[in-house]
């Protein structure tokens, strides 16, 4: 009897699985499909309520392997929703990742940079702190520390877009829609001597970011709106994918963008957006939109 019982337990947890990976695999397939044609779709979680946010990264898993096999190349991470003053606003109440590849991120050396927004759907701005790591981020209990993995550090704008109507979602729903990662434009990279890092530890809290569009002020935002810092950001992420075990550690050579320091702005083509970083330092973004 007890061995009738185990092999019970084991065809039931056979089924599970069989389950879990046809749903993931169809949740896939839906978000793929509405990014290839620039389209919305209702929130995954209105008609599943046992769609949750691990089953989310198991989505954003099957995807990232769909877009490797296709020959896209993952280069760093986002992290969204850092930024717990608009977490009432958005419905949600924790930050989230996803992968930011070769193919979703164009460099701004020179300070200015055009960019269409071909292809994105309800497409909104955010200007970041972006790092470029070059280690793995360990042992990060501090700003200061987890410092200590960044190689530079640079003014970003990340164009985030939604592919569910009105912006509306729930926090499965819009980890499973690639994180809401459009694509990344980066700026000068400011390269970090430890002198700078200790500098940084408590500016990174302090500093205000002040954004415009076509030359007048819309919004301001503070390092400390991020979770604290941006680098305190950083080690959240990296304490967050300690408890992802298929997702890979941070890595040198990495870009990670921390999350918008104002709230995220509806763009159209035809305007230009620039952020100031106050005492930061870093060369601003100045964004054509096309």
């Amino acid at each position: 009897m007890a061995k009738r019982r185990s092999w019970r337990r084991a065809r039931d947890a056979c089924h599970r699985e069989r389950v879990d990976r046809t749903r993931v695999v169809a949740i896939a397939d839906l978000l793929m499909e509405a990014a290839h044609h620039a389209r919305t779709l209702p929130p995954i979680s209105d008609t599943d309520a046992s769609f949750d946010v691990a089953s989310a990264y198991a989505v954003l898993h099957e995807i990232h392997a769909r877009r490797t096999a296709m020959g896209w190349r993952r280069v760093g991470r986002k992290i969204g929703f850092t930024n717990r003053t608009l977490w009432e606003r958005y419905g949600v109440d924790r930050p989230m990742w996803a992968s930011v590849f070769a193919e979703t991120v164009q460099r701004a050396p020179t300070g200015r940079h055009t960019l269409s927004l071909s292809g994105l759907v309800q497409p909104r701005i955010e200007p970041e702190v972006v790092f470029g790591l070059r280690g793995p981020v360990t042992n990060a209990s501090s700003a200061r520390t987890a410092l200590d993995a960044v190689e530079w550090i640079a003014a970003g704008f990340e164009l985030v877009q939604c592919h569910f109507p009105n912006w509306r979602f729930r926090a499965p729903d819009c980890t499973a829609a690639f994180g809401l990662h459009g694509a990344l434009v980066v700026g000068q990279p400011k390269p970090l001597v430890d002198a700078e890092r200790d500098r940084l530890a408590g500016v990174l809290a302090e500093f205000e970011l002040s954004l415009f569009r076509d030359g007048s002020e819309v919004d301001r935002g503070r390092g400390s709106d991020v979770l604290g810092s941006p680098a305190l950001a950083l080690a959240a992420l990296a304490q967050l994918l300690d408890t992802q075990p298929e997702a890979p550690r941070l890595r040198a050579g990495e870009i990670v963008t921390t999350g918008t320091l104002t709230d995220a702005w509806p763009i159209a083509a035809g305007a230009e957006w620039r952020a100031d970083y106050g005492v930061l330092g870093l060369e601003p973004v100045t964004l054509r939109i096309a």
